[in-house]
């Protein structure tokens, strides 16, 4: 199953009942923006409080850390996904909030018919999908069986070590002002790790805001990868959420999904670890 479906392909899940379509805009005002219209049958996911596990000091996993297994296992059950489910997620800003969150919490609890909306929220309201106000009670299910994530994580002290190993690349995909520390819109210190290279998660996308094909992408990234197992490739953005939008942009090309340092900037600059910047 390719990890992404286009909008007009969206509207044979809507008579599938067996499928379940996921709404994982995120921001203060999701929920509010969810109740003044949504695509129609689907349920909403909050970032925070459902697909992390915020801690009050941010030095641990920083702003959107990985809930415990089990949690989000409790979670699926509630939104009725089982193994048989096909699940279609979307946000409205391309994947990256937090689309592709989901979609890879849910490859790594080892669901695989989970599809990401190309396009997002807009196309598919532009292809005639029914837009509703009203909130969709779910066909609860028992919690899904999740007992570990079972694609590659790493914590801060592994990106340490790895990240002076030629063997390994470590990616940084926020936008390139924010990796040279030009600016710092989010969190409390502008720059990036020493050793990590940037490319920027807005390159997997078209003018339209639609992923590049397939092709385009291997050759794009072929170059970086140059020859490494998907292991010693390591993504990381501000808080492990638009990283994954990459992980997805890999599955979409065919290739092995590379692993993800979830805490991110956001830890990374909160436990006195090196810094660079590249101000011009």
């Amino acid at each position: 199953m390719d990890p992404l479906i286009s909008p007009e392909d969206l509207s044979h899940l809507k008579h599938d009942r067996s499928g379940v379509i996921v709404d994982a805009r995120s921001g203060q005002d999701a929920r509010e923006r969810y109740g003044r219209g949504h695509l129609d049958g689907a349920l909403h996911v909050h970032l925070e409080e459902e697909l992390s596990d915020i801690q009050e000091d941010l030095r641990i996993g920083g702003r959107h850390p990985l809930p415990p297994p089990e949690r989000f296992g409790s979670l699926l059950g509630k939104l009725g996904i089982e193994a048989a489910t096909h699940v279609v997620v979307y946000d409205d800003q391309s994947g990256a909030s937090a689309a592709a969150r989901f979609w890879w919490m849910l490859r790594a609890a080892g669901h695989e018919r989970v599809q990401v909306l190309d396009g997002g929220f807009r196309a598919a309201l532009t292809t005639g999908f029914p837009e509703s106000t009203e909130t969709p009670v779910p066909r609860a299910k028992p919690p899904y069986p999740v007992t570990s994530w079972q694609l590659p994580t790493l914590s801060m002290e592994e990106v340490a070590d790895y990240v002076k190993d030629p063997r390994y690349v470590l990616i940084d995909v926020r936008d390139e002002s924010r990796y040279k520390g030009i600016e710092e819109p989010i969190d409390t210190i502008a720059g990036h790790i020493p050793g990590a290279i940037n490319l920027p998660y807005a390159h997997n996308l078209g003018p339209e805001g639609f992923f590049l094909p397939a092709e385009e992408l291997r050759r794009m990234y072929q170059p970086v990868i140059a020859g490494r197992p998907a292991s010693r490739i390591i993504f990381h953005c501000g808080s492990g959420v638009t990283a994954c939008h990459t992980l997805l942009a890999f599955a979409h090309a065919g290739m092995e999904i590379p692993a993800i340092y979830t805490g991110s900037w956001s830890e990374w600059s909160r436990n006195g670890k090196p810094l660079a910047r590249e101000k011009t």
